[in-house]
């Protein structure tokens, strides 16, 4: 490289007679991308953390829920510092996974856990998370899913009009490890090594009561009481509440509660209609996000909302969360032996999207969604019913067609030549 000299003469190139004026503070332009000496300034810069990104919206920062298509509904992810409910399906089968997906993927991005239950055991929860798909197995296991998914009549290849072409997708298919949001695969679970390195705290209700207890009357039950201070103690004494400014290192804490609300929790709101202690989850609500708007933290709740028989609960319950998502499953349902349906195993309800920072929402235009469990994943996509081409359907509509343009009177229905329809 040549040198420069003092007074910038000679044959120096044009770069480097930039650096040494900005060295001395005397250039009246600015160069393009980052400064060499970025990293020692000490003026205030955003701060990255890793498995979140700002909302394109909003600058609201985002995590993903493990499930890219349900992030695409949602905004493009869920906000830190909110509450997303997810009201479970009736027989409680599919709701789990995405309790177990929003987990799995705090794991990947080296995000705190905490897990919380009345009914499982946290550590076994974490053992059957499912495993990640990533760069080279990714793309091979989901063509692999996709081609074992479809019927022999599927496999012909199709041209679509090109108007169609045109409209939005659905994210389906895995394309990196390194994009926001991973795609998992149900079949396999996650390695133990993957586990041990995570950070985590666990919530077991029965170990956390004891039968001797003498309970104080108190308008939370004492399950309700004991998450509170349990969530509030990680958040304070790690630093996810901002009150350790000198921790470098700053990460996200995702809380996950399951089944809240159950009789399992000690709360009767879903045993009668009109219960004594009505009041306590909508109190539990309210404070729980009062914890999350102040912390680095983002929380999932699974609720069996169909077992609450008073309405107002749930209209109450709905507004103290920010994003709630409805599972409708066809098992048990009509809908299972209806060959309408026969390729999707339910649908998916958005009821709620947030309105953080701005008047509006990010709200879907896709309004019919349905999901279905393949071998390995988990997919949600626009509900397409199948159009009716059987030979008896089509036989039977001639004559009704014909019929029917009778009834137009001069013009269509008699240049049709009475009976006979129009074809073109």
């Amino acid at each position: 490289m040549a040198s420069v000299g003092p007074c910038g003469t000679g044959t120096g190139s044009t770069g480097s007679v930039a650096a040494a004026a900005s060295k001395n503070n005397v250039t009246s332009f600015q160069r393009r991308g980052p400064r060499a000496s970025s990293s020692d300034s000490g003026g205030s810069r955003l701060v990255s953390i890793a498995g979140t990104r700002p909302s394109v919206r909003n600058g609201q920062l985002l995590v993903s829920t493990g499930l890219p298509a349900l992030d695409q509904l949602l905004g493009g992810g869920l906000a830190v510092g909110t509450v997303l409910l997810i009201e479970e399906d009736k027989y409680n089968i599919y709701s789990p996974l995405l309790f177990k997906y929003f987990l799995a993927e705090g794991i990947i991005n080296g995000h705190t856990l905490l897990v919380a239950s009345a009914k499982e055991d946290p550590e076994k929860i974490l053992q059957e998370l499912p495993a990640p798909l990533l760069d080279d197995n990714c793309k091979k296991e989901f063509d692999e899913d996709i081609y074992n998914d479809k019927t022999p009549e599927s496999n012909i290849k199709m041209k679509i009009a090109w108007r169609y072409q045109l409209l939005p997708k659905m994210e389906a298919g895995p394309v990196s490890s390194s994009r926001f949001g991973h795609y998992y695969d149900v079949s396999k679970k996650m390695p133990q090594e993957l586990i041990e390195a995570s950070k985590w705290h666990g919530f077991f209700l029965p170990e956390k009561i004891s039968s001797t207890l003498n309970i104080e009357p108190c308008s939370l039950t004492h399950g309700y009481i004991k998450l509170l201070q349990f969530i509030q103690k990680i958040i304070y004494e790690e630093g996810f509440d901002g009150s350790n400014p000198q921790k470098k290192q700053k990460n996200i804490l995702r809380i996950g509660i399951q089944n809240l609300g159950s009789p399992l929790w000690g709360d009767d709101v879903c045993c009668t209609e009109n219960c004594d202690n009505s009041h306590n989850l909508t109190k539990f609500l309210y404070i729980l996000r009062g914890l999350l708007r102040t912390s680095l933290s983002a929380c999932i709740i699974t609720m069996p909302t169909h077992l609450i028989q008073n309405k107002a609960i749930i209209a109450r319950i709905t507004n103290l969360s920010d994003t709630v998502v409805h599972l409708e499953s066809f098992i048990g349902s009509a809908r299972e032996a209806n060959p309408l349906y026969k390729d999707y195993h339910g649908l998916i309800h958005i009821r709620q999207i947030p309105r953080l920072n701005n008047l509006i929402c990010d709200v879907s235009d896709v309004k019919d969604l349905a999901f279905k469990l393949k071998r390995k994943l988990f997919t949600i996509e626009r509900l397409h019913l199948p159009p009716d081409l059987s030979d008896t359907v089509s036989r039977s509509s001639k004559q009704d067609v014909a019929e029917s343009a009778t009834l137009l009177g001069p013009g269509c229905g008699m240049m049709a030549g009475g009976k006979k329809h129009l074809d073109f």
